[in-house]
């Protein structure tokens, strides 16, 4: 990991005031050395990609366990106690039906890809699910914050494998980064994991609904303009290192600094951050809360040329989708609203665009809820035998319901799939195979996805 660069010899070596010139500060993650210079840090490595189908990848990860029994594969003729307070509708897809509070996305499920037989090894810790089903990795009831040794997030490799241009950043995560409980760490899954800091994602935390939302990070100050910051790019390159043993230790941070003056120069990149560009038809029609503002910034994003935005829907591990308690409550009121306005507005968005070919759009979460509905205000408990997940665009078929579960939706009954498979499609489906060899900063071999196979039936 290389740790922040020490700004007061910047500015002697370029003559530039601290105070004038570049806010570049933390970018989320306090305490670990993570600056924007640092976090642009991709290697080009592009061994063993394969011709992709996509191009772009937004998550929206619903972080907590949403119930599939009450969204993507209900129960209707499952006993009370069961089958829930929802009803079914029809949808786009002849036969297929869906949740009565998901209206906007019922009309979109001949572009879906729905999986109703998703499993893994993990009921208990929030931390543990959320790890295995980002990165494939399922190490069982291991919870707890990140570590060192975590396999990277989905971005992390994509900005290994298939960077982006300079002046583009490579994969950002809104609008939270999600700790296991209220005040507890971060939860592993999302982070650069073994291939260091500089492969996290750009934090950003704020909430795009905000009227005065900004991110400073990537601002340059008012009375700084890019042709000055120009010419003190010029400056720095030209300064050098005067020692070959200096410029041994510092080129690899020389060359992160200049990614990162390419993208406080660029005013595409800028551009994709000013969501008061969009009309407030389409700000209403994503929803105006954090989520759905959020939704619309990962869109801007795409077509900026960034390759993964992750949106993980949940300040905590237990606040949003984790319904214990009142699920039939939280989901009608808030929840699925949100969700239908957020996402059929994102896919709506994408196909008037011409972007849904190249972009997934993966929505899912850590594992879905029991078939019991529990005395806690009619709540739903952590279930990980068997949850649901939808893959629309980006490679995947359009208007495919894969695998099932039994009558009560409490484990598959064909075609059971576990989130190394998911996560290894998604790669195939990116341009990169999941068995490819990388190497950590000791140069230790991994496997990109630890375990799974590729689903060839999921994709075109």
């Amino acid at each position: 990991m290389f740790e922040r660069m020490n700004e007061e010899s910047m500015r002697r070596r370029a003559g530039v005031s601290r105070r004038r010139v570049l806010q570049v500060g933390s970018l989320g993650l306090a305490g670990l050395g993570l600056s924007l210079p640092a976090l642009l840090a991709n290697d080009a490595a592009g061994q063993n990609r394969i011709k992709p189908l996509a191009d772009n990848c937004i998550l929206l990860f619903l972080n907590g366990g949403p119930s599939h029994l009450d969204m993507w594969d209900m129960k209707p003729k499952a006993p009370d106690g069961i089958r829930g307070e929802f009803q079914p509708i029809s949808t786009s897809l002849p036969g297929y039906q869906l949740s009565e509070h998901l209206p906007r996305l019922s009309q979109q499920m001949h572009l879906a890809t729905v999986v109703r037989s998703m499993n893994h090894s993990v009921n208990n810790s929030h931390a543990a699910a959320v790890y295995a089903s980002l990165t494939g990795h399922d190490r069982g009831e291991q919870g707890g914050g990140t570590r060192p040794t975590d396999h990277p997030c989905l971005g992390g490799i994509m900005a290994r494998l298939r960077p982006t241009a300079p002046t583009v950043l490579p994969q950002v995560h809104l609008p939270y980064m999600t700790k296991e409980g209220a005040g507890g760490p971060p939860q592993p899954g999302f982070f650069g994991g073994f291939l260091g800091h500089s492969y996290d994602p750009l934090f950003v935390l704020k909430d795009p609904n905000a009227t005065d939302f900004r991110v400073p990070e990537l601002t340059l100050q008012t009375e700084v303009s890019n042709e000055r910051l120009n010419a003190r790019r010029q400056l720095f390159e030209a300064t050098g290192i005067a020692s070959a043993e200096g410029r041994s230790a510092q080129v690899e941070m020389s060359r992160m600094q200049e990614r990162a003056l390419d993208i406080l120069s660029s005013e595409h990149t800028q551009r994709a951050f000013r969501l008061s560009d969009e009309s407030p038809t389409v700000r209403d029609n994503y929803g105006r809360n954090i989520y759905g503002q959020s939704a619309l910034l990962a869109r801007r994003l795409i077509q900026a040329g960034t390759r993964v935005v992750t949106i993980s829907w949940a300040p905590d591990a237990n606040a949003t989708w984790d319904t214990h308690g009142s699920n039939f409550k939280s989901l009608k009121s808030t929840l699925l609203p949100q969700l239908d306005a957020a996402c059929s507005s994102l896919i709506a968005d994408l196909v008037e665009r011409g972007m849904l070919d190249r972009t997934l759009v993966a929505v899912f979460g850590d594992f879905g809820r029991t078939p019991k509905i529990n005395a806690n205000n009619a709540g739903r408990d952590h279930w990980n035998f068997c949850y649901s997940l939808m893959l629309v665009g980006g490679g995947f078929q359009r208007g495919l319901i894969y695998g099932s579960s039994d009558s009560t939706g409490a484990f598959p009954a064909s075609h059971a799939l576990v989130p190394g498979d998911v996560i290894s499609t998604i790669y195939r489906a990116l341009g990169i195979l999941p068995t490819t060899e990388i190497v950590d900063q000791f140069q230790r071999p991994y496997r990109v996805v630890p375990g799974g196979e590729i689903v060839s039936e999921l994709l075109i």
